[in-house]
């Protein structure tokens, strides 16, 4: 199977096209593809799923992807790698991990609430604009338009939290959801009895509230939240094991390094080495 690479940290063209010029290919980078017109299937590691325009997918390296094409099409393609996550910062949640954490839960389109559909559509609308009349400024105006639409797709795929969790969820679920993500670097905020302060409730019916909307307990989800993020540092970061300590309130080296052995069988550093190979081969 071939492989396409892109040796830039960011590309962003528009396409009109007859037939998918890529097919059954897996990239070494992220890909955001929204429909501008057109309709067809999206196949993704061989599941198919109808597109439309409004649209947007995501995907993500090694994902086999493909489409077909239901006469002319138009997309916007915005292509990212690591140089790119590695230099995105946000004073808040970083919004691109929450969209890569919930890649794996969202095969069909990741923009679902309609406000959030009409929006990228207008900034893709100026994206396309600034890509075709290139003038003073136009790459930080591109990244802005980028990030903007990364922050709306991040915010509709975490309502998806697990494949249990309904599209019609309360909304006190994500408004705790929300909180918890806000302060996963602050473990003492994420105490249960804390949480339960936070939202009027009982710990008690916290866990098995949580547990009917989302399909696990309040405790696993933080934990595999806080896994992804450790993953993310050690995949696309420089940080050393006692900065990724600090950086999510562990005591030290030894206390982050157990906490990620129960979840992984292997040290942070081993896990370190093992996307080095990866991405060597």
């Amino acid at each position: 199977m071939a492989r396409e690479n892109m040796h830039q940290s960011l590309e962003v063209f528009y396409e009109k096209v007859d037939d998918c010029p890529l097919r059954d290919r897996k990239f070494n980078f992220f890909e955001l593809v929204y429909v501008i017109s057109g309709v067809g299937n999206h196949t993704v590691n061989g599941n198919s799923f109808p597109y439309a325009s409004g649209d947007l997918f995501l995907i993500t390296p090694n994902d086999c992807h493909g489409f077909d094409l239901e006469g002319t099409c138009e997309f916007m393609v915005i292509r990212f790698g690591e140089g790119y996550i590695r230099e995105y910062q946000w004073k808040s949640i970083d919004h691109i991990e929450c969209l890569l954490h919930y890649a794996s839960h969202l095969s069909g389109s990741v923009v679902v609430h309609h406000d959030d559909r009409q929006m990228v559509g207008l900034l893709v609308q100026n994206l396309q604009q600034a890509t075709t009349h290139q003038a003073m400024y136009s790459e930080d105006l591109i990244r802005h338009l980028v990030n903007a639409i990364i922050v709306i797709a991040a915010r509709n795929m975490a309502v998806i939290k697990s494949q249990e969790m309904s599209a019609n969820t309360d909304v006190r679920i994500l408004q705790i959801l929300d909180y918890v993500q806000e302060h996963i670097y602050q473990p003492e905020f994420l105490k249960i009895a804390t949480i339960a302060e936070k939202f009027g409730l009982s710990p008690t019916y916290l866990g098995s509230y949580f547990r009917k909307q989302c399909g696990e307990s309040i405790q696993q989800y933080i934990s595999s939240y806080r896994i992804r993020l450790i993953e993310h540092r050690l995949r696309f970061s420089d940080k050393r094991v006692h900065e990724i300590a600090d950086e999510f309130g562990f005591a030290d080296e030894s206390h982050v390094n157990k906490f990620f052995k129960r979840h992984h069988g292997v040290s942070l550093r081993v896990y370190r080495n093992s996307c080095r190979k990866e991405v060597i081969a």
